[in-house]
């Protein structure tokens, strides 16, 4: 259930019986052949099939994150690090003040990983707050599908081909993993990357890319349970 789907009265009706809230934290970059909103999308896609099964409520995304050193490919667009943790304190302020106490935020971008300590500190300030954390990709259930069929998970590669994402054609051929020297600035970066992938499999079969998403799904269903 999405609240770009409902109206406030809506909101506060379900506030009366629910205090869970899938807040999704994504981002828009350069993901080679793939859409340049992928780090929302799969979020997106989690979050909205933990909602058919629980209910819980899905705040709009926020479609922005810290991506500097992809700004030299076209479409993407970055966040101040300081800026995006105030965006995200503000989020979770707004959601709190309305009643929300359980909130589980879904990311989809490893630039935003930062926002944790933020939220932290938040955590520490309001007790009755609750929060829960999700980067899918780094998620061991997800690594154990990789290493179970033997392929390397990667940005802009197999990882994240699922079909929704895919907006091209897609290389038959792996590619070499770049060699990269320390901290890249957004035009050094352009060069290592080449087409933006970090290498491997472009694309693997409908079946992995099922079990993937289905290890992830699990994870957000028991992440809402908020047990911890």
């Amino acid at each position: 259930m999405r609240i770009e789907d409902l109206n406030w009265m809506d909101v506060e009706t379900y506030l009366k019986n629910e205090d869970r809230l899938i807040l999704i934290v994504g981002a828009t970059e350069q993901h080679g052949y793939l859409s340049l909103v992928s780090d929302v999308r799969i979020p997106q896609a989690l979050a909205d099939a933990a909602a058919q099964q629980t209910g819980v409520l899905v705040a709009p995304p926020l479609n922005f994150g810290s991506s500097p050193y992809f700004l030299a490919y076209p479409g993407t667009f970055s966040l101040r690090i300081s800026t995006l943790l105030d965006a995200i304190e503000d989020l979770v302020r707004s959601a709190y003040g309305q009643g929300f106490r359980r909130i589980l935020l879904l990311n989809g971008h490893g630039g935003n990983d930062g926002a944790r300590a933020r939220l932290a500190e938040l955590a520490s300030q309001m007790p009755d707050l609750h929060l829960a954390w999700y980067s899918w990709w780094v998620a061991h259930s997800v690594l154990n599908v990789a290493e179970k069929h033997q392929i390397k998970p990667s940005h802009a590669n197999w990882l994240e081909a699922f079909p929704f994402n895919v907006v091209s054609e897609l290389p038959d051929e792996d590619k070499n993993p770049p060699f990269v020297p320390g901290i890249l600035g957004a035009k050094r970066a352009r060069l290592v990357y080449g087409d933006g992938s970090f290498g491997g499999k472009y694309q693997v079969g409908a079946d992995i890319m099922q079990e993937l998403f289905d290890a992830a799904l699990q994870d957000v269903l028991t992440l809402l349970e908020f047990d911890s």
